[in-house]
């Protein structure tokens, strides 16, 4: 059985078929993440260019797919119309693709007059590339309709042969070009994780695709020299097509929904950090902030820290400024970093107030102590309040010199 498929590529290949559907279903996601972005900000160039990339992206495999090339040939009465339509497409994506990485990388606000040039040469050569493929179709003569091998079996067809190399190359020329200025933007300092790995698997989505025009064009070229490769055609570019549009599809997803889940993470995260904070607050309070079901977690991120400040902040000037101070120091004798040192003392001194219910004397005017401080660093003093055993600890060292003294008195 090893024996006739290392024979037999195209059975091989038969094994690890990728339906036409899998990234269309892939590219179709990706265009409905981007979609309510592209609506909000529908005024931005660049983001009606990604929505018209993956736009197209999906036309190519929906009419690509061996059913749709049946379907639009009956329906037109032109046997083998699909061939310059979805050729089009194609080139008009590869086009896209080569006008979206010019602009994404200049930007649109300082765009050069070189880069403005090069995409005025992408549509310009592009045009007259899809007004050829029409032009050399009706010329050529392919009466018998091909779904699968129409590249192979016309490859020797006065006109459409032409059409088939203006189209794999022009394909091949795009894929260059924009395989070249990714890994160039991929290696560039300061770029955002999530964009860097976008740009990885673009850069290995778009590889792919000159294993598929190598793989179109060795099976043309045998033909011209009266050569049978055309598994190569039929069997091994359509999945490698298929897993490069998948590859492209995540390459433009990742930055989106990664700095999307990772904001969310953060915010979430941050919701969560607060917790203790907040439910020391809640003792001082007697109640917590109102709860609201359909909020966001950006909004409940806000109504908590809001929560946390209101109660905080007349608090916060009943402290005890001695204690916190020598709660400071023995944190450093403990061996803190001053940073969390600071939260320490500030938590030891929020949980005595809370605990002993202390409050400032009548008529106290400014002898209170500023509590901008404390308010703005609720996050470092919600963390210092999870451990509980090491503010005992730093507080038990404050104590220490204060009780030695009252022994020796």
């Amino acid at each position: 059985m090893t024996r006739v498929l290392a024979l037999d590529p195209a059975g091989l290949l038969d094994k690890v078929y990728i339906s036409f559907w899998i990234p269309t279903v892939v590219l179709t996601a990706a265009l409905a993440i981007k979609l309510p972005t592209i609506v909000r900000l529908w005024r931005d160039p660049l983001l009606r260019a990604v929505g018209g990339l993956l736009l197209l992206a999906c036309a190519v495999f929906v009419f690509v797919a061996p059913s749709t090339i049946a379907w639009t040939n009956r329906v037109t009465g032109v046997p083998n119309i699909s061939a310059p339509w979805c050729y089009s497409l194609l080139t008009a994506f590869c086009a896209s693709c080569l006008l979206l990485i010019i602009a994404w990388r200049n930007g649109l606000s300082e765009r050069s007059a070189e880069a403005r040039r090069a995409m005025r040469w992408v549509i310009g050569t592009y045009t007259g590339v899809i007004v050829a493929l029409w032009v050399l179709f009706f010329l050529a003569d392919v009466p018998e309709e091909r779904l699968r091998d129409l590249d192979t079996y016309y490859a020797n067809t006065p006109f459409m042969r032409e059409e088939i190399v203006l189209y794999l190359l022009a394909h091949c020329v795009a894929v260059l070009i924009t395989s070249k200025l990714i890994w160039e933007w991929v290696r560039t300092d300061g770029l955002d994780a999530w964009l860097r790995w976008g740009l990885k698997f673009l850069g290995v989505g778009y590889g792919l695709n000159l294993i598929f025009d190598a793989s179109k064009l060795t099976a043309v070229a045998a033909r011209w020299t009266g050569h049978d490769l055309d598994w190569l055609s039929t069997d091994l570019a359509p999945p490698v097509a298929c897993l490069s549009a998948i590859l492209i599809a995540v390459g433009f997803i990742l930055p989106h929904a990664g700095q999307y889940l990772h904001g969310r993470w953060r915010v979430r995260l941050a919701h969560h950090r607060l917790r203790p904070l907040y439910v020391l607050m809640r003792r001082v309070n007697g109640s917590g902030a109102p709860c609201i079901l359909r909020a966001n977690p950006e909004l409940r991120l806000i109504r908590r820290e809001t929560f946390i400040r209101d109660v905080l902040l007349p608090l916060a000037r009943h402290l005890d400024e001695d204690l916190r101070s020598r709660s400071y120091e023995a944190a450093l004798g403990l061996g803190h970093p001053p940073g969390r040192a600071k939260a320490l003392a500030a938590a030891v001194a929020v949980r005595d107030a809370v605990d002993t219910g202390r409050q400032a004397p009548d008529g106290d005017g400014g002898g209170n102590p500023d509590p901008t401080d404390l308010l703005q660093d609720i996050g470092a003093l919600s963390r210092a309040l999870r451990h509980p055993d090491v503010i005992d600890a730093v507080r038990a060292r404050a104590a220490a010199p204060v009780e030695s003294v009252s022994v020796h008195e």
